[in-house]
């Protein structure tokens, strides 16, 4: 992940500065939804709730929050924004061929491995159930 630093253009990019956590597009087959153009309209597209309106288009990643993956080894391939939380994603590629987004661990850096399962040691990033912890 790097830093990249604004060069001073005007008063709001001096000493700016943003991690670039993107490495790459989202995947297709892990995104889904629509764009939603309610905006505070309802039925018929007259405005009913004020002050709501514009912001960007927004799909949903598929995250996976189970860790179904037991005991298979994953790879930390990108670190990416996700736009409908405050959290980074990450995409791994398991051993098996799988590929899934799960939210991205602190201090986990690209090219880390994952595993969860009952009897995997404790690191940071890996998965284990209460009862083994």
């Amino acid at each position: 992940m790097a830093i990249h630093l604004y060069k001073t253009s005007t008063p709001s990019t001096r000493n700016g500065a943003v991690d670039s956590k993107v490495k790459s597009n989202p995947r297709n087959h892990l995104i889904y939804g629509q764009h939603r153009c309610g905006k505070g309209r309802n039925a018929r597209g007259i405005i009913t709730a004020g002050h709501r309106g514009g912001g960007h288009k927004r799909l949903y990643r598929q995250i996976d929050f189970r860790w179904n993956e037991k005991n298979i080894y994953g790879r930390i391939v990108t670190i990416e924004y996700d736009p409908n939380r405050n959290a980074s994603i990450c995409l791994i590629h398991y051993g098996d061929g799988e590929k899934k987004y799960i939210l991205h661990p602190r201090g986990a850096i690209i090219g880390d491995t994952i595993v969860s399962g009952t009897e995997v040691p404790i690191k940071m990033g890996n998965a284990l159930p209460l009862s083994a912890v």
